[in-house]
């Protein structure tokens, strides 16, 4: 996979001849390779990935001739093959990750090369906020290795068993059903910190009555899938029950509302409705979703704060939840994908409460 064209079609619009491309993550999204220890050149005639011995042999399986692969080592160096590709195009105009760039690299590179630096986060932003129907699809299968890994893991969570132990097997039962890797460190905690959003697990163990809370995801052709449920072991009490109802209703609502061209603040608002109305409005800090592709957080958001109209092809997590501190917390998580028609989610689980 590769998206060449449409960052070349980007380039004209900015007006840039040229732009330089040093971020893992926009590196796999333009030339399909990631970790290249290197630099993507792009221009409005050619792509070219700049990689050294380690990777060189990989590169070019992997790309299968999309994009040009050269070397760089001591006889060549890398800065030397830039300035030779910027002159061979006649670039003039040149962008540059200016918010993934550190401050010292943006500026030694333009002594070096001699050139004057455009900002052009913005060019990969708004290109991987919307996504292809093959990216979709990478993220699918990234969704159903963690589903699989979830039914796996439920069987074992008993009386007894340590919040480490849980998120290990989640880690292993992943990887085990084909991921890469793992989108974030899995969550996985229990009884009284479960308020905690982005607990840590630790060697608490579960006990009967707990919640249990894993939000978890892994990595497939890299990207993320992301899901978290929360489930009850051996009882749960009606307070419980309660506040889970009053969770997934309210993640319902927001998926209900989802759709391209509606802004974030409208999706997370349909949401957070049913909690303030429910009462519980002061327990749920966090906004109803963020994006996600290469990486695990992406633009845009569907938060309070966010009041411009979703893209089409986003794909955006669900998650409202209630967290009530120093006793429980209930997060329900799927992913979505933002329709002009509405959402359609990704994530198969059932999210039905749960009791073990």
């Amino acid at each position: 996979m590769n998206n060449i064209s449409r960052i070349q079609q980007k380039l004209a619009e900015k007006g840039l001849d040229a732009v330089l491309i040093y971020n893992e993550q926009n590196q796999r999204y333009a030339a399909g390779f990631p970790f290249t220890d290197g630099v993507v050149y792009v221009s409005t005639r050619k792509a070219v990935l700049l990689t050294d011995s380690r990777y060189v042999e990989a590169a070019r399986k992997a790309t299968q001739g999309a994009v040009e692969v050269q070397m760089f080592d001591l006889e060549h160096p890398q800065t030397q093959l830039l300035r030779t590709l910027l002159q061979e195009d006649g670039v003039k105009t040149v962008g540059a990750e200016e918010q993934t760039l550190s401050y010292a690299s943006y500026e030694r590179l333009q002594k070096e090369l001699g050139i004057s630096f455009s900002p052009a986060q913005s060019i990969f932003s708004a290109l991987r906020a919307s996504k292809t129907e093959e990216e979709i699809q990478c993220m699918i299968e990234a969704q159903r290795i963690a589903e699989k890994a979830l039914d796996t893991v439920l069987g074992m969570i008993k009386p007894g068993m340590k919040e480490r132990d849980i998120a290990a097997e989640l880690n292993y039962q992943m990887m085990k059903n084909g991921a890469e890797g793992i989108s974030f460190d899995t969550i996985a905690i229990t009884g009284r910190k479960t308020s905690m959003p982005h607990g840590v697990p630790g060697d608490e163990t579960v006990q009967a009555g707990d919640f249990v809370t894993m939000d978890f995801g892994c990595l497939k052709y890299g990207y993320c899938s992301d899901m978290t449920r929360t489930v009850a072991v051996g009882s749960a009490t009606d307070e419980m029950k309660k506040i889970y109802s009053i969770v997934l209703e309210a993640q319902l609502q927001g998926i209900a509302h989802a759709r391209a061209g509606i802004t974030g603040a409208e999706i997370d608002g349909a949401a957070r409705k049913v909690i303030e109305e429910a009462g519980y409005g002061k327990y749920f800090g966090h906004s109803f979703g963020h994006s996600l592709g290469l990486n695990i957080h992406e633009p845009p958001v569907a938060s309070p704060a966010n009041r411009f109209p979703m893209p089409a092809g986003a794909v955006v997590s669900a998650e409202p939840g209630i967290y009530i501190p120093g006793r429980f917390g209930v997060r329900i998580e799927d992913v979505m994908i933002l329709r002009p028609e509405g959402s359609e989610v990704i994530t198969k689980a059932p999210k039905q409460l749960l009791i073990l």
